[in-house]
């Protein structure tokens, strides 16, 4: 019982009680490029026909045993799946088998359940890998390793990214590459109980949000002159989103850009965000003033997102852990639909959405201890990842 309380504080759903707090640290610097310097922004195509979930059938093929897996990133051109463990190093897996890649940050990380090795992403020129951890004084850390012939050069590293955490829970951890070759960066909202300092709705904190920058080959980053808080008084221009509690994994539907948002609930509500390819940002989620769709400590914010999913404690589920639309070959009945997991529930859920609107859901057939993360391969194929060690294929059975 307290293994599974110990992972449960790992992806946000209890709060330590708290240290002091501290400040955040602005970067040294941060530069916005001139105009037309950004890709522009990518639009939504229009959307696939759905699947019919109601033929949908899957397993959960196991790839490999691994010690508390929590991300994992394909590099182009490379068929290795690689894999961040939360005590650091990150692995490759290929046909089974598990090898070092030069990279492991063990004795560089903080040791708290929600801390440690969280998130891993690759340049989408497979150049540099990037790791979110938090370090020995608890705080986010972003850094970016040149990387090839499956190695890191450890060398190279480069510090993206240092957000100062007031307290040791609810850190985020995800880092992955947009449509248009961006780096979006998740960050909780500093943690405690209720968000105590109403970092989710401060747009000058970066606490709380969604990032959208630009990494530098030589480490730093720029600020892509899109983003949609650029230039407001009193805003961080590197917000993309706000109003998140810990979204706890978000990726991007490879078919149509849309972006979706796992984020873990306080006493009551686990939710799940959209947003659709093609925006321009700036979307509100509505954390702390509301959990899911229901009033906590204020009413409802002009302009605010709703949840398109949301549910409740009560029948057992805890923790949200967000996924990947399955845009694979080996299922086609799922092609088209959204695939996430419940931590205690271990049960995965799938849900097909038109205009930003959930039209149908199944809770799909099997289960797995401890879903952390999930996982998207070059081919779209989905990969379930288990804090018990197991790193599953999801597969027609």
């Amino acid at each position: 019982m307290l293994a599974v309380l110990a992972v449960l504080v790992l992806l946000g759903s209890a709060c330590h009680s708290a240290p002091p707090v501290r400040t955040e640290t602005p970067p040294a610097s941060v530069t916005v490029p001139p105009a037309g310097s950004s890709p522009p922004g990518t639009p939504s195509p229009s959307a696939p026909a759905g699947p019919d979930l109601g033929s949908v059938r899957v397993r959960l093929s196991l790839v490999a045993r691994l010690k508390q897996p929590v991300a994992l990133a394909v590099r182009p051109g490379d068929r290795r799946l690689y894999v961040a463990e939360k005590g650091g190093p990150v692995v490759a897996v290929s046909g089974g088998h598990v090898h070092g890649t030069g990279l492991d940050l063990s004795g560089q990380l903080a040791g708290g359940y929600e801390q440690g090795l969280l998130g891993l992403a690759f340049s989408p020129d497979g150049r540099f890998v990037y790791v979110d951890y938090t370090d020995t004084n608890g705080n986010t850390n972003v850094d970016q390793y040149r990387f090839g012939s499956g190695r890191a050069d450890l060398g190279s590293r480069r510090r993206v990214l240092f957000v100062d955490q007031p307290y040791p829970n609810h850190n985020g951890g995800e880092v992955t590459f947009g449509p248009e070759g961006y780096l979006y960066v998740g960050l909780g909202d500093g943690g405690s109980e209720g968000d105590p300092e109403n970092r989710g709705q401060d747009l000058g904190t970066l606490l709380g949000k969604i990032l959208r920058i630009a990494p530098g080959a030589g480490g730093g980053y720029t600020v892509p002159n899109d983003n949609p808080f650029v230039g407001r008084a009193g805003a961080r221009p590197e917000v993309w989103a706000y109003g998140l509690r810990n979204p706890w994994r978000f990726s991007f539907d490879r078919a149509t850009g849309d972006l979706w948002i796992g984020d873990v609930g306080g006493s009551g509500w686990e939710e799940v965000d959209f947003q659709p390819g093609g925006s321009h940002g700036g979307e509100n989620y509505e954390w702390a003033l509301r959990e899911g769709d229901h009033r906590l400590k204020g009413g409802r914010p002009s302009g605010g997102v709703d949840p398109v999913h949301e549910y409740s404690h009560d029948g057992g589920g805890c923790v949200v852990t967000g996924g990947f639309v399955y845009r694979g070959s080996d299922i086609p009945a799922l092609d088209g639909a959204y695939v996430f997991a419940d931590f205690c529930l271990g049960r995965l859920t799938a849900l097909v959405q038109r205009d930003g609107q959930i039209v149908s859901q199944k809770v799909l057939g099997p289960r797995a201890s401890q879903v952390a993360s999930f996982g998207e391969d070059a081919n779209g194929e989905l990969y379930v990842l288990s804090l018990a060690g197991p790193l599953y294929r999801l597969v027609a059975p």
